[in-house]
């Protein structure tokens, strides 16, 4: 039978998604779990749960790849995502008719993976957790939610639970590596590094940037990164902060206005980057504290939809009411 080409113009996220168990990056404890259940063939009821990125979708795919043939899989595997409905009638219908009928593989159990399951209605979970508990001989299921809080506790009790957590920064670089040399990027150190340090531990993002600053730039260094995802420069927070502590009020405050304008700046983009500097600034700690609070507080009128420009105002002078202490401690 001849192996199916996959599209030229394929996203890298699909493109490099991986086929088996073996091929995932990280969580080898969970992987080590699920492959023992497999093997002993004792699969329970599963509930995976954590950021979007992490790989629980690819794990259940892998697992199911693994469970059975090709030929096998259309009529073994029900996938349902959230652009699916999947209110209460598809419950008591598809999913009730999948799971009730009995398999030709006398052997084998059917999967239903319902992806963003924290999305169902609780009426439908209800519904589900019913015929979980029916149709266990004949079918397993697997939930994958990003909030644990979305799932009824009656459906939790019945799964077998796994934590996806964000992938740490080596597992990314070294998937990272892999898919630059396949696609012969031109991708420098820092332009790297940039690319990991926005995706936060979601490697379906991280693929994302790197493919769309390749796309748009050619070269994959941290400016090119920092400007095809909107993101303020290091240099240019480092710059913000500066201007705030050592310029006057009315100065600092024309100098960020004009700098959001120039690049299309949101105050709340500058909000998180100036958040992870006053972290890394040796600043006193009563002083660090205070500048924290103040910018959670910004941050907090920003999203009930105050004006930008009367938080601006608070954000400089939050600075600026912190260099009197800070010349102080230094003293």
């Amino acid at each position: 039978m001849p192996v199916k080409e996959e599209p030229k113009n394929l996203p890298w996220v699909e493109k490099y998604r991986p086929k088996s168990l073996e091929d995932l990056i990280s969580h080898k404890d969970i992987i080590s779990t699920i492959q023992r259940f497999v093997k002993e063939d004792k699969l329970p009821h599963l509930l995976f749960y954590g950021p979007p990125g992490t790989g629980k979708t690819s794990t259940i795919l892998a697992v199911a790849r693994q469970l059975y043939k090709p030929s096998e899989f259309n009529s073994m595997v029900l996938e349902l995502n959230a652009s699916d409905d999947r209110g209460i009638g598809i419950v008591r219908e598809q999913i009730l008719g999948f799971s009730s009928t009995r398999t030709i593989f006398k052997s084998k159990f059917k999967l239903v993976i319902l992806d963003e399951a924290d999305a169902m209605t609780n009426d439908a979970q209800n519904a589900l957790r019913r015929i979980m508990e029916k149709y266990t001989e004949n079918t397993r299921f697997c939930l994958i939610c990003n909030y644990l809080t979305g799932i009824i506790p009656a459906i939790q009790s019945r799964c077998t639970r796994f934590r996806f957590g964000p992938l740490d920064m080596e597992q990314m670089s070294s998937r990272l590596k892999h898919v630059i040399q396949e696609e012969n990027v031109e991708c420098t150190e820092d332009g790297m590094k940039a690319v990991v340090r926005l995706a936060k531990g979601d490697m379906r993002r991280s693929l994302n940037v790197l493919q769309s600053t390749h796309v748009g730039y050619k070269l994959v260094n941290e400016d090119n990164v920092y400007t095809c995802t909107g993101n303020p420069l290091r240099s240019e927070i480092q710059s913000i902060i500066d201007w705030t502590l050592n310029e006057s009020y009315t100065d600092a405050y024309k100098k960020i206005s004009e700098l959001k304008i120039r690049k299309g700046l949101a105050l709340q983009d500058i909000l998180t980057e100036v958040h992870l500097l006053v972290h890394r600034v040796d600043f006193p700690s009563n002083v660090r504290m205070m500048i924290v609070d103040k910018l959670a507080e910004i941050e907090f009128r920003l999203a009930a939809g105050t004006s930008e420009k009367i938080q601006l105002g608070a954000f400089v002078s939050a600075f600026q009411c912190a260099r009197d202490p800070i010349v102080a401690e230094a003293e």
